[in-house]
């Protein structure tokens, strides 16, 4: 059975009731999973390179010292997260005028050949200057992946959820996205406990990336029975794809998704993928207790998804943003001033889990707040466009800027900084609409 696309409702138009039918209800819940699955290989992909790379680092950069190595693979980490406003252009593009089904088949195929050539590729030992530069190849293939990924993603989704439980449905899509962050995680600590140090830097740190690439082919065979949720007459339309259509008739909504994105995507890594590191460097834990701190807090954060996502359905995507908006502003400096202090692991625990239930305002509902703002013809294109843009340039620079300012004796101004990207995006929230699916009658 085909699904046929939910039409998001317009701004000013109130959504008429939908019925659903027990077979509809069971397709569209398959496709939530399906399209997640991919998801969560994407990320798992994309976050394994950051905890293998202490490994693999002397493999690639043999005649540096062991700082210079790491910092020449986390070079290399960033031109993936350089590559992502490619990625959310061409497979913007290409899921406004191909399908979302088959940009999200091109993704995940991307991912799976990017992992497997990290898998494979030889050492410095072997080929000399060609395996940094291999290296740098494929993390630019994933870069790139990742880069189309949740724009597709937040689109399909948005388009299949049920009506009335939009919020909910559409949370999964962060559900997968942390579930693959840590999912990462446990994989290499399973590694790390079987291997002895010297096989983990040998050959044992590309057991991830054959791990990822096999299950990237499974994503790829859910996603291939995926039914396609945009219609022939909008991917043929003139516009569709289009970025001076993009600009000409929709840069409010595409500068009000850049402005939230960015507020969202710095404290999202400001509290994850940064604050293990803030509680070793700032706070003096342990690595292992920090490990097993921000485990248990992203495990968390990961189920508060479909609770936060459950809340917008009730209460609006508007409201719940206004307070991710307003909680955010008010509690960046708090929190991270007392963390900064904490000697007690479980204080430490309730202080960032509290932090990102704040985020769960946002995450929770992040991709089909994007994708309401957008006609069918350009809104893959809107939402991974301005989306990539604002993570790669605030996301993916948070845990430079945070380690540049501590490093110059000023770490308490970053805790301003990231409130003032908060404030900011408060401020653009309050444009979001009043109306529709944003209130509580989509349903």
């Amino acid at each position: 059975m085909k699904i046929s696309p939910t039409t998001l409702p317009a701004s000013n138009s109130a959504a008429a009731p939908v019925k659903y039918t027990s077979e509809e209800k069971r397709k569209r819940v398959f496709s939530i999973v399906a399209a997640s699955s991919g998801n969560l290989v994407e990320w798992f992909d994309f976050y394994v390179y950051a905890f293998c790379a202490i490994y693999f680092a002397p493999a690639f950069f043999p005649k540096s010292d062991s700082t210079v190595q790491l910092l020449n693979t986390a070079g290399v980490f960033a031109v993936g997260f350089l590559m992502r406003p490619i990625g959310g252009w061409l497979f913007g593009r290409i899921a406004d005028t191909r399908g979302r089904k088959t940009s999200m088949v091109i993704s995940v195929i991307l991912m799976c050949a990017g992992s497997l050539m990290i898998a494979c590729l030889p050492t410095y030992a072997t080929i000399g200057v060609w395996a940094p530069i291999l290296l740098v190849v494929a993390r630019m293939i994933q870069g790139l992946s990742v880069g189309g990924e949740y724009g597709t993603t937040a689109t399909y989704m948005s388009e299949v959820a049920l009506r009335g439980q939009r919020g909910f449905f559409s949370s999964f899509q962060y559900v997968t996205l942390i579930g693959g962050q840590l999912l990462a995680v446990l994989v290499v600590v399973a590694l790390q406990q079987t291997l002895d140090d010297a096989e983990l830097r040998a050959w044992g740190w590309r057991i991830p990336f054959v791990i990822g690439a096999a299950t990237a082919v499974v994503a790829l065979l859910l996603r291939r029975t995926l039914s396609e949720t945009s219609n022939a007459a909008t991917r043929e339309s003139k516009d569709a794809g289009s970025m001076s259509a993009l600009f000409r008739h929709h840069k409010a909504a595409f500068f009000t998704v850049l402005g939230f994105t960015a507020g969202g995507s710095l404290i999202f890594y400001t509290f994850t993928t940064y604050m293990q590191k803030y509680l070793v460097n700032s706070a003096g834990m342990s690595i292992k207790t920090a490990s097993a701190i921000m485990t248990g807090c992203l495990f968390l954060y990961m189920c508060l998804q479909p609770v936060f996502g459950a809340l917008s359905d009730r209460i609006g995507r508007r409201n719940n943003m206004l307070l991710f908006g307003v909680f955010g502003t008010l509690a960046v400096v708090p929190i991270l001033s007392v963390l900064q202090h904490v000697t007690n692991p479980y204080i430490a625990f309730a202080l960032i889990s509290l932090a990102l239930a704040i985020v769960s305002f946002y995450t929770s509902i992040s991709g089909i707040v994007k994708a309401e703002m957008f006609p069918p013809e350009v809104r893959a294109l809107g939402v991974g466009l301005a989306y990539a843009v604002a993570n790669a340039i605030f996301g993916g620079s948070a845990e430079y800027v945070a380690l540049l300012l501590k490093s110059l004796g000023h770490e308490s101004a970053f805790y301003w900084y990231v409130t003032a990207l908060m404030a900011i995006a408060l401020i653009v929230s309050l444009r979001l609409p009043r109306q529709a699916a944003y209130l509580r009658n989509d349903h």
